[in-house]
């Protein structure tokens, strides 16, 4: 099946300009379509104005050189690409001259705009480091370029993306912000998956989180940076963030205590992880003066990396992008921007799999059972806890994270 996709494929690709031309063109037309008919009713639906519609989709194509298409009439790819960082191996992820470069830049802005910051973190309880750190890594502190039309990156895959499902109620948002006046239609930029301005909001969270904090009556997360980080800030308020709480701190695990006891199910009072001989990096007492707040442990590279007891706050992080690289990132980054240190533990040369390798081996431990999670080809909390699970009744000891081994020998 998978020699008679490849051979499609190549099929498709080899065929006359001429012919890709008139495949293309049958598909824009019924784009045109869909846009006169179900794009216009369901945006008048949402209060989107007959000439907020004829701007936006006035002219409007499809933009074929995005990523995760699906046109209709065309092979169906397989695999999925694994085209976020977060889906790659942890040590690249934490590249320290990344680590470093982020750091250094961002303790010059938390100085610049450390008013604008104090006003922030006296409204919604996030620290000023949290909101930098996230900031930085979502638009390098707004300089990265956003090069796509956010209307046509969203209109294409609503259309013919591979998970147009989710992208059609973002296209829709994109439409009623144009209508809220916010941001003229050449500078609502995006990138490839409709992630808008400095914060890099879906629509949807857009219309519900962005906030006006310099007071112009626009919601200017393009071009205004107290707009941008007093956005980040009250999406981590309304999505629980606790101020006064941090976000984790990295430990030392005792290889008597099991890596598959990580994950925010299982979580303990710190006094108990403490009890099992879980200590901060550098010493001293990891309870201190809470010792009933629960914690969870987090081994995002099983036993190949650095261990830390996270708060409920790191799960609020995750919210931001569900991957625990994600928000382990930001909260190393806000520490950085404190003055800590790179992490003490060495991350081991583990990721980088094909997705379709870890979806089988996934696949296999479902059938024996296990709970991993989505069946997606990544490895989560759940697969982790699955792995090491599966480990230790084989005799083995957990490492919690899968190599090529491991791939081929859960069955």
């Amino acid at each position: 099946m998978r020699i008679l996709l490849s051979l499609l494929l190549l099929l498709v690709a080899a065929l006359p300009a001429t012919a890709q031309t008139a495949a293309q063109a049958k598909v824009e037309k019924q784009f045109q379509s869909w846009l006169a008919t179900t794009v216009r009713a369901d945006a008048a639906a949402r209060g989107v104005s007959a000439r907020t519609l004829d701007s936006a989709l006035s002219g409007l194509t499809l933009d074929w050189s995005l990523p995760d298409l699906a046109p209709p009439g065309f092979p169906k790819k397989r695999e999925e690409p694994q085209r976020q960082a977060e889906f790659s191996g942890p040590a690249r992820y934490f590249s320290e001259a990344k680590v470093a470069a982020l750091a250094n830049g961002g303790q010059s802005l938390l100085a610049k705009w450390s008013k604008t910051l104090a006003k922030i973190e006296k409204t919604y309880g996030v620290p000023a480091s949290i909101v930098v750190a996230v900031w930085g890594r979502e638009s390098g502190f707004g300089t990265a370029k956003l090069p796509y039309p956010a209307i046509r990156a969203l209109a294409t895959e609503a259309f013919m993306g591979a998970r147009k499902a989710n992208f059609y109620p973002e296209f829709l948002a994109a439409l009623q912000i144009l209508e809220g006046d916010h941001i003229p239609l050449a500078d609502m930029r995006s990138s490839w998956a409709g992630a808008l301005g400095q914060p890099q909001f879906l629509p949807s969270k857009y219309l519900t989180l962005a906030v006006d904090f310099d007071g112009d009556g626009k919601r200017d997360i393009w071009n205004s940076v107290p707009d941008s980080l007093a956005s980040i800030a009250n999406y981590l308020r309304q999505n629980g963030w606790q101020p006064g709480v941090g976000w984790g701190v990295e430990v030392v695990v005792p290889a008597n205590v099991s890596c598959s006891l990580e994950g925010p199910e299982q979580g303990k009072p710190l006094a108990v992880w403490e009890k099992m001989g879980i200590r901060p990096v550098g010493g001293g007492k990891l309870a201190g003066r809470t010792p009933e707040r629960i914690g969870h442990l987090l081994m995002p590279a099983g036993r190949h990396g650095p261990a830390f007891i996270v708060s409920s706050n790191f799960y609020v992080l995750k919210s931001y992008n569900e991957s625990d690289l994600y928000a382990l990132f930001i909260g190393h980054l806000a520490d950085r921007l404190r003055g800590a240190g790179p992490l003490s533990a060495a991350w081991g040369d583990v990721g980088g799999f094909q997705r379709s390798d870890v979806r089988a081996m996934q696949e296999r431990l479902v059938k024996r059972g296990a709970d991993v999670g989505k069946v997606d080809g990544l490895v989560g909390f759940k697969t982790r806890i699955s792995i090491g699970a599966w480990e230790e009744a084989n005799g083995r000891q957990a490492t919690c994270f899968p190599d090529a081994g491991l791939l081929q020998a859960i069955r």
